[in-house]
């Protein structure tokens, strides 16, 4: 690969003009590409296969009205008063409008709404009187019966007494043989009495009669009284839901779509808030909730800006000259654009996040410049040496260059990576991200070759121009570090990241809702003055199905949805309750409920849990969640669940590149560690700032809540990346001078001052890049950019150039240990281009040793950015520049440690 890259780097540069050109020619393709399929950019995620999803698929076939995304169109009154009744008709005219709009299924009429829910509890009152009165009429009713009844008893009981006295008289008369005309009187008598009996029994069938119509009435009255006080407690259980606040001054439409919020397009968003804003009404303002009118990150604000001239200046301090230090920006740049279109392109094609290009920007500027310095950084120390520009130019490429084509292959590994996760806007993060990397390489080894050409010696300052061939990056003064400053060193590196790492422990995850939009935005607006007049849960209600088993008529359907919404309402953080609809087959119920705070808070976390472990109501009903929050929920819970997996191969890769790197054990592992350590001393920091507020003022953050759900994962692939970029800058010198002769603790040291310079550099410049978007108005970007920068910080400044040439100190040689069955297993990886260099170019040549009978003379190899030179290496002696003043012998070997 080196002599791959040596042979490119001076075709670029013979070729500069050409191989500009081309890639002038690449970028106008990217725009051409970018004008034809560039769609839009979603504001939301999708995480397949979650709970909610299944829900929603239900409610897609039986309630395909509840399926679809909603938002909330927020009218306030300026003055702070109750609407004007001329202001409602006008909301009212509005809110009717709307629903004829392309992809709205309905739009609620507040005032409507409040007005059928007074009418609902006046009804429940009037029904409630009107069983009253008939209660009454029929109590009274049955007291006139059982008056009557009691009478009938009376005239009853006298007339058996009657029949009593008739009888014995008749036994009497005729044991006395009485006449026949005292019998007669008799039978008359009796027939008297029969005709009363006749007439009590008639009585009372007929009140028997009245008394089985008013069972009749009472039974009625009950069943009505029964589902009255069913309904009323269904009204009382949602009594606190409401779209009108309680002083009248705010109102909620409720815009119902057709489609699902993870399927919602833009142009559809858009024209609802076309509609409504273009029929302003006197004195009353209007805001849209964060799903209409969720703001879509601009790809570069001012702080990218200042980000970049940060980094500019870094470079101007370290180059020395303009033109040096504009190369790596024009690169990037380039690289950036090219990238970034070209991702754009796609956008018609697959859903990509909004959050997917600013990725690729802050990857393709960070990378871009990083790669194109060490290039320039090499070449410049080759033309202090010495070295002819085209020649130095071919060698900077096959050496600095093929370390940069390393480093770039392990960030684009642990982007690619992303793709295991099986989330697809994790996986497109990813691929884009790589591309971004992938094309800020390939321009690196070809565009900063043509420019360097172009550019000649200016890239030196005219004092280092006049000392051209005389500069040597000699390093004898390099000693060993105490180890009693090595031990105090890494305890103090580990204890500090630990500490840092701390507030980790309590990391919870989530996506941003309007209450981390911007302040000056319509969705922090619209979100502010619903959590004023209806309180936190209005901004993310759940929606509750349950399973019915169909076939039941309107009062078992009425008592299910009562026996449903009342053991939901007796979970913790449940305030209201609503039944909103049941499928035409009877077999699927919707409730929508009422938590007592946000989507993004523990509690209502805990809540849509809650709910999902509940057993079926009474042990038939089985119920499921969905709505924003749970589905935000979901996707952030399945974010977590990869974090896991993805680490472990990441950390799996990260061992296997360094051994075959380093060919060692322990220097992977101890590296390894040390990205772990930082990884989350990064997510602590993190948390500390973006969830516990620490400071969170001092860089713009209004509004505390979870980390980004997946921002620990974003964080891992590329933190890994660069992680890997500064150990194999800084690894590489100290292997260099190990293998060519000098102590494993010496060479610790030497590779640490030959590639700290440009390290750090490159450190901060990293640094600078990423800062800049912790000042961009997205939450979301703040984080990834606060992550970035304080992850390179701490793994760059504390990881690499402290706790591990501390540690490698510490275990001396046994850090190069590789088992020997190992060691000619794996393949020989020259990282660095050495053997390239002792190949092509040898900047010191020993004046005695064009006389040595092999006709050769001492090499050079290039370790990180210094130069280690080893006698036990030889190139032809016949050298591209010989210097003025070569090194003898003795240097040499000093040199070389050996």
């Amino acid at each position: 690969m080196a002599e791959l890259l040596y042979r490119l780097g001076k075709v670029s540069a013979r070729r500069a003009w050409l191989v500009i050109v081309s890639w002038v020619a690449v970028l106008a393709l990217a725009g051409v590409a970018f004008s034809v399929g560039y769609s839009s950019l979603a504001t939301s995620f999708d995480v397949p296969d979650t709970a909610s999803g299944e829900v929603i698929d239900q409610l897609s076939e039986q309630l395909p009205d509840f399926a679809g995304a909603s938002a909330t169109v927020v009218f306030h009154s300026e003055s702070g008063e109750e609407f004007t009744a001329e202001q409602q008709a006008e909301i009212s005219e509005l809110a009717a409008g709307a629903a004829d709009l392309a992809g709205v299924a309905e739009v609620n009429d507040p005032f409507l709404s409040e007005q059928e829910r007074a009418d609902r509890e006046q009804a429940i009152d009037d029904s409630r009187a009107e069983i009253a009165d008939g209660q009454a009429r029929i109590d009274d009713g049955q007291a006139q019966l059982d008056a009557g009844i009691s009478q009938l008893d009376d005239a009853q009981a006298q007339l058996d007494a009657g029949q009593a006295e008739l009888t014995a008289a008749r036994e009497e008369a005729e044991s006395d043989d009485a006449s026949e005309a005292e019998i007669a009187a008799l039978d008359a008598e009796q027939a008297q009495l029969d005709a009363e009996q006749a007439e009590i029994d008639a009585t009372r069938a007929e009140i028997a009669a009245q008394q089985l119509a008013l069972d009749g009435q009472q039974d009625a009255l009950t069943d009505g009284s029964e589902q009255l006080e069913t309904g009323a407690a269904l009204v009382d259980l949602a009594s606190v839901i409401s779209v009108v606040s309680d002083d009248g001054a705010t109102a909620l439409v409720t815009v119902a779509f057709d489609d699902p919020q993870l399927e919602l397009s833009p142009e559809t968003k858009t024209s609802v808030i076309d509609y409504f804003e273009a029929t302003p009404i006197e004195g009353v303002e209007v805001a849209f909730s964060a799903t209409l009118a969720q703001s879509v990150p601009s790809l570069v604000g001012p702080g990218e800006i200042a980000g970049v001239v940060v980094a500019g200046v870094i470079l101007l301090i370290m180059l020395g000259t303009v033109i040096a230090a504009a190369m790596p920006l024009v690169t990037a740049l380039v690289g950036v654009a090219i990238s970034v279109l070209a991702a754009l392109s796609f956008s018609g094609v697959v859903d990509m996040s909004s959050v997917t290009p600013v990725l690729g920007i802050m990857l393709g500027l960070a990378v871009g410049i990083d790669y194109s310095l060490f290039i320039i950084n090499r070449h410049r120390k080759q033309l202090l040496e010495g070295a002819e520009v085209s020649e130095s130019i071919g060698l900077a490429n096959g050496t600095a260059g093929n370390a940069v084509t390393f480093a770039g292959s392990t960030v684009i590994i642990a982007l690619l990576a992303l793709n295991i996760t099986g989330i697809p806007f994790l996986g497109l993060m990813g691929t884009v991200g790589a591309f971004a990397v992938l094309v800020a390489v390939v321009i690196a080894v070809t565009l900063t070759p043509a420019l360097l050409s172009l550019a000649g010696m200016r890239v030196l300052t005219r004092r280092a121009r006049a000392r051209a061939g005389r500069v040597h990056h000699e390093d004898t003064n390099a000693k060993p570090m105490k180890t009693w400053r090595a031990l105090l060193t890494a305890a103090g590196a580990i204890v500090l990241l630990v500490v840092i790492a701390i507030p980790s422990l309590s990391m919870r995850v989530g996506l941003p809702d309007g209450s981390s939009e911007p302040e000056d935005s319509s969705a922090y607006r619209a979100h502010t003055l619903t959590v004023e007049a209806f309180g936190e849960g209005a901004t993310g209600p759940l929606l509750v199905t349950a399973e019915l088993p169909g076939g039941q008529d309107e009062e078992e359907q009425l008592q299910a949805q009562l026996d449903i919404a009342t053991t939901i309402s007796e979970v913790d953080s449940v305030v209201a309750v609503a039944p909103i609809a049941v499928s035409d087959d009877g077999t699927l119920a919707a409730f929508q409920v009422l938590p007592a705070e946000g989507p993004n808070s523990e509690s209502t976390e805990r809540l849509v849990r809650d709910l999902r472990e509940l057993p079926p109501v009474d042990d038939e009903y089985p119920l499921g969640v969905a709505g924003q929050a749970a589905i935000d929920i979901d996707i952030s819970e399945n974010l977590s669940s990869v974090l896991p997996l993805y680490i472990s191969v990441v950390v799996g890769l990260s061992l296997l590149i360094m051994i075959v790197v380093f060919r060692s054990l322990l220097v992977p592992i101890i590296a390894t560690g040390g990205f772990i350590l930082s990884l989350f001393a990064t997510y602590g920091a993190t948390v500390a700032v973006f969830q516990w507020g620490w400071g969170a003022e001092l860089i713009g953050v209004h509004s505390t809540g979870p980390i980004l759900s997946f921002l620990p994962v974003i964080l891992v692939g590329i933190l890994f990346g660069l992680a890997m970029d500064y150990q194999l800058f800084l690894s590489t010198g100290m292997r260099e001078a190990y293998v060519h002769g000098a102590p494993a603790r010496l060479a610790v040291m030497r590779g640490l001052r030959a590639g700290r310079a440009v390290v750090t550099a490159a450190g901060l410049i990293m640094v600078a890049v990423f800062g800049g978007f912790i000042f961009a108005d997205s939450t979301m970007i703040r984080s990834i950019g606060f992550g970035l920068a304080f992850g390179i910080l701490i793994d760059a400044f504390v990881v690499r150039m402290l706790l591990m040439p501390a540690l490698m100190h510490l275990l001396g040689r046994s850090a190069w240990w590789l088992p020997k069955w190992l060691d000619h297993f794996i393949p020989n990886v020259d990282v660095e281009g050495a053997a390239l260099e002792r190949a092509h170019h040898a900047p010191w040549v020993d004046e005695d040793a064009n006389d040595a009978e092999d006709g050769t003379a001492a090499g050079s190899s290039h370790a990180g950015e210094g130069l280690i030179v080893a006698e036990s290496e030889s190139v032809p002696a016949t050298t591209a520049v010989e210097p003025a003043a070569p090194l003898t012998r003795r240097q040499l070997r000093e040199r070389g440690g050996s």
